[in-house]
């Protein structure tokens, strides 16, 4: 559920192959010389190409066939300009559906449970947003609080959520090589969070997180997590592993989160007041 793509736009591709250019180019630097990890050789991109650099003056014709890359002044591929998300105007709940919303939350993410009343406020009524992509957006007194995609999805806690209690969530941690990546929408691998700034789970008795910054249980496909970032103090993304925190220790390769919310994308600035 990419809410903002990423760096890409191509007018006559679909939608995979969108995707598949954004893993390619999300957060690398494009260069003249050999393509790597962290880079992409310009000469390796199709001929229709456009780089586009911060503001650059762009010609709006249309080329079904044209490949628009949007760079930083860094020269890494980066967002586009900002493009608003809109949702539909808020709809009140029922009492109901809160109280089952309320104990999913509760039972996704026990470690919330003495803060539920702060987050749920029982004098204030939850409200739904519904979102492209049959996304569903849960609000209260204007704060985002959870959102999910499909009715049946898993409830994944909004980032500025997570900002307020951020000891309440599974969590795994990126190397400062990753930040870019991740904040660029691109596929989350394995080797970010197995090299000496990544951390995943050491299990121990009490759930939670050490001083290390490790979680306290091995997380398992299809789980929510949020991902922390070396040397930041506040979560950068969030989103459901595609491969358990068990095989990522012994594979050590491998895409671990395809799709998130992350810092600047458009759930993150969309308004809800």
């Amino acid at each position: 559920m990419p809410l903002v793509v990423p760096g890409v736009t191509i007018d006559n591709m679909g939608g995979d192959k969108t995707q598949e250019w954004m893993n390619k180019l999300a957060g690398k630097l494009l260069c003249d010389g050999p393509s790597t990890e962290t880079t992409f050789c310009k000469t390796d991109l199709p001929q229709t190409t456009r780089v586009i650099e911060p503001g650059m003056m762009v010609t709006r014709d249309f080329n079904p066939d044209r490949l628009n890359v949007h760079v930083g002044k860094d020269g890494i591929v980066s967002h586009p300009p900002p493009t608003s998300l809109h949702g539909s105007p808020k709809q009140k709940l029922k009492s109901s559906i809160q109280r089952s919303i309320r104990n999913s939350i509760l039972s996704t993410y026990p470690l919330i449970t003495p803060h539920i009343d702060e987050v749920l406020p029982k004098k204030s009524s939850l409200e739904l947003v519904k979102l492209p992509d049959r996304v569903s957006l849960y609000v209260i007194d204007g704060h985002p609080i959870v959102y999910q995609q499909d009715n049946n999805g898993v409830l994944l806690p909004h980032l500025k959520l997570v900002h307020r209690f951020p000891q309440c969530f599974p969590t795994i941690r990126i190397d400062r090589g990753a930040i870019r990546f991740v904040l660029s929408g691109a596929t989350l691998m394995a080797p970010g969070l197995t090299s000496p700034g990544g951390r995943l789970p050491i299990p121990v008795p009490n759930e939670g997180v050490d001083e290390d910054g490790h979680w306290s249980r091995e997380l398992e496909k299809g789980e929510p997590v949020v991902v922390m970032a070396e040397g930041k103090e506040e979560a950068a993304a969030v989103g459901v592993l595609v491969m358990g925190t068990k095989d990522i220790k012994e594979k050590g390769k491998g895409p671990v989160m395809e799709e998130a919310h992350y810092l600047g994308d458009g759930l993150w600035r969309l308004s809800v007041e």
